[in-house]
């Protein structure tokens, strides 16, 4: 931990850590600021209940620096100090007052003061969740009175659609919020997230998610044959010539040349392509900064976009200075004239995936491919594995088993049943 007079500049100046960092005031005594390794900056204040050393140590969150300026915030640090001093408990009191609210206090509580270490889009989707799911059903709920039981009956409510709706909420917005066992699911995951933070912040002893038995993870191994990529291929083939978008397009063989998800494609900026490297340096990915290689097929169609001057994306929107985000009714099409239900862009990326295992490539050279942070993630390629191993042993075994004067048959045949002697 480091000391340092807290100004404007300072903490302007103050490097994102890759874990929790915080750096004290020099001029007061126990005020100080946290740095998430999301980026976010947090006034705090640390005390001692009962002065001295032996006292419990306390921490006080102030507020986040841009709400707060630094000197709002020493201003409030000796305030709550000055409590301190006259025998008072001000994160104890905030502790016991915070027993008492709700489920859907807690969520605002949290998405405030525990989401800094997500990244945007993961905060995003995980609010989302919370609030068109856990808070219709659980929000009026006292957290000190939610059990195990309240959380089965909610996963089952959002398993049946209980809080699936499709409202239209502007001339050309909608909120779209499907149920279904996977929602469910991930609900329970998220509320947990909420409840292990209560937990943290002393306002409750357990969490009553850590007891339900969840069904067990319905990971999707299905990926393309060559047969339905050339199917698929075709397909946009056809929409090329019937003149559609040639953003979508463009973007929805990228998904299939590269293995890349979703949004690291309609979402890719000129500044993250390395045309010398033949790579992909993308800044913000589920797993944070990542390379991914590129093959020649890919470059190309990279190469055959017409740059904006205006935009920093390869695929600029067509109002407005975001991304292009038209491909959904494409793909729809796409994959009924290829006669693929079900497939997703996420299948072009286990496509990947499997032809990576399945050309004799290492689980760490797929990871590598895909962007993998750690091998638990490639590990589910695993078992396609197995036919280019048995392929390799029949190339070693091929050469003994000629010395042996053997000749290996040209299917496998399975071996006889042994019949016992009783």
């Amino acid at each position: 931990m480091t000391a340092q007079k807290l100004t404007k500049r300072v903490i302007d100046g103050l490097p994102t850590p890759t874990r929790d960092r915080i750096v004290w005031d020099s001029e007061l005594a126990g005020f100080g600021v946290r740095i998430r390794p999301g980026g976010s900056k947090t006034f705090i204040v640390q005390y001692r209940v009962g002065g001295g050393r032996s006292g419990t140590a306390r921490r006080f969150t102030l507020g986040r620096y841009g709400v707060f300026t630094v000197e709002e915030a020493r201003s409030e640090a000796k305030r709550v100090l000055g409590k301190v001093a006259n025998g008072g408990d001000p994160a104890g009191t905030r502790y016991a007052k915070r027993r008492e609210i709700t489920v859907s206090e807690l969520i605002e509580l949290y998405t405030q003061e525990g989401t800094d270490h997500l990244r945007t889009m993961n905060r995003r989707f995980l609010c989302n969740r919370l609030q068109n799911h856990v808070v219709p059903l659980l929000g009026r709920k006292k957290v000190t009175e939610v059990r195990v039981a309240d959380i089965e009956q909610f996963m089952r409510d959002v398993s049946n659609g209980k809080t699936a709706k499709d409202e239209k909420t502007g001339p050309r917005t909608r909120i779209i919020v499907k149920g279904g066992a996977g929602a469910a699911v991930k609900c329970v995951r998220s509320l947990s997230a909420v409840f292990t933070f209560a937990m943290r912040r002393e306002l409750l002893t357990f969490n009553p998610c850590a007891h339900v038995k969840l069904p067990a993870d319905g990971k999707r191994d299905r990926y393309l044959t060559l047969e339905e990529v050339k199917r698929f291929g075709a397909a946009m083939d056809a929409l090329v010539a019937e003149g559609v978008n040639p953003k979508a397009i463009a973007i929805m063989r990228l998904w299939t040349l590269t293995g890349c998800r979703r949004d690291e494609i309609a979402g890719l900026k000129w500044s993250e392509i390395d045309v010398e490297r033949m790579c992909l340096r993308l800044d913000d990915t589920k797993t944070g900064k990542s390379i991914r290689p590129l093959a020649g097929a890919a470059l190309s169609i990279i190469h055959d976009q017409p740059r904006v001057d205006c935009s920093a994306y390869v695929f600029p929107a067509e109002t407005g200075d975001g991304f292009y985000q038209g491909t959904k009714r494409f793909w729809l099409d796409v994959v009924k004239r290829a006669a693929l239900p079900g497939v997703t862009p996420h299948t072009l990326r286990h496509t990947i995936g499997s032809a990576s295992v399945s050309t004799g490539e290492t689980l760490a050279m797929t990871g590598a491919l895909l962007g993998h942070a750690n091998s638990r993630s490639t590990s589910i390629y695993a078992h396609m594995q197995n036919d280019p191993a048995r392929r390799a042993a029949e190339r070693v075994v091929a050469p003994i088993a000629t010395a042996l004067g053997l000749q290996a048959p040209a299917d496998v045949v399975p071996l006889p049943v042994r019949k016992s002697a009783g």
